[in-house]
């Protein structure tokens, strides 16, 4: 059923013409949509917040065994925009700072009857060329808060639209009937699975800058910095990959072992397969920060070692010159008894021997690899 629902959720992603900004409803700058399910079918046409709270909790009251939910998505609301629904649905203070306030910690808290989750979505950033300024990866933000009979998601972000996922979800009433927390699953599925496939794609950049520097020109010049620049940019945009990944890992594996009271127990072991998926990606970004030291390490040793090739030439050049300068120096002395000064084959024969010295040095330079 999960695999269906990810193909689903893919399906509906590719009918989606701009993920980054939804359409926005009669219902308010912030409210994306607010619809009500029952028994795992939505309810026909949309209705403020109040008369669909109205509607679900008079159809549960009437069948105490029903799954009747509403479930309102916001883009990015103010603090008043979000007023009015926490007054609605009796929300505790801090779930409302924490909805509103983005740049949250990813974390899973229980307030009262409420459960908030902050997950921090993540997309990659498209780019022709990785270079020292690009960026690699998008950060936003979306947050959970489920009830008994509401949910209420709240994204920030150009990306991680939940649209597709809401299609994808209507596709399988079975998975909507087991409630709320069956959203807070789907949900928690969908940002892994974008991790995935951001991890995916930041290792075709790390394979590109691994290429490049164990090329023939790697280490020289410009080349060589720019290397250098390309993988401290990789680290630090894997960096915040990891802050937005890593402290999902204690509250997505207590949803799925830890009995909790608005988690419906069919769906716990769906949060198992979740949390499997999520270390798989802090694996994939431990196993990439270190390959990336071990890049990076390799690349400074490169550097090194044309630094000394040069300074070897530098040096073998320097004791070639340094024949001819210290026999014109010796002959360029003032002093009138110098020998051979006046010698008629003097100055072929001083030359012919600052030649066949420098030749001779040159030559040993080259056997012993300096030149």
């Amino acid at each position: 059923m999960i695999r269906n629902l990810r193909r689903a959720v893919r399906r509906a992603y590719r009918r989606t013409v701009d993920l980054s900004h939804p359409a926005r409803s009669p219902l308010g700058s912030a409210v994306v949509n607010c619809v009500g399910y029952t028994d795992g079918v939505r309810q026909a046409g949309s209705c403020p917040a109040e008369e669909a709270l109205r509607r679900v909790r008079k159809e549960n009251s009437a069948d105490p065994a029903g799954s009747s939910f509403v479930w309102i998505g916001l883009h990015e609301p103010t603090h008043e925009e979000f007023t009015g629904l926490a007054e609605l649905f009796g929300l505790h203070p801090l779930t409302v700072e924490d909805a509103v306030n983005a740049h949250s910690r990813p974390k899973v808290v229980r307030y009262d009857d409420t459960l908030l989750a902050v997950f921090k979505t993540v997309g990659y950033a498209e780019h022709d060329q990785l270079t020292a300024t690009s960026q690699v990866v998008e950060t936003g933000e979306i947050t959970v808060i489920t009830g008994r009979d509401f949910v209420i998601t709240i994204r920030y972000g150009r990306h991680g639209s939940l649209g597709p996922l809401r299609e994808a979800l209507e596709t399988v009433p079975d998975q909507l009937t087991k409630g709320p927390s069956s959203v807070l699953h789907a949900v928690a599925d969908f940002v892994v699975d974008e991790y995935l496939a951001v991890a995916d794609a930041v290792q075709d950049d790390i394979d590109a800058v691994e290429t490049a520097v164990f090329s023939e020109h790697a280490g020289r010049g410009d080349v060589g910095r720019g290397e250098a620049g390309r993988i401290y940019q990789l680290k630090r945009e894997l960096l915040e990959f990891k802050r937005a990944v890593s402290p999902l890992n204690r509250p997505l594996e207590s949803l799925a072992t830890q009995p909790a009271l608005l988690i419906a127990p069919e769906i716990r072991p769906y949060f198992r397969d979740v949390s499997d998926h999520l270390a798989r990606v802090n694996e994939q970004i431990n196993e990439y920060d270190s390959l990336l030291d071990s890049i990076l390490q390799a690349h400074l040793a490169q550097m090194t070692v044309a630094q000394n090739e040069d300074m070897r030439k530098i040096t073998a050049w320097a004791a070639i010159v340094a024949v001819p300068t210290m026999v014109c120096g010796v002959y360029g002395m003032n002093f009138e008894h110098v020998p051979e000064l006046r010698w008629t084959y003097g100055y072929p024969v001083v030359l012919g021997v600052i030649a066949v010295s420098c030749f001779v040095i040159h030559r040993g330079f080259r056997r012993n690899g300096w030149l």
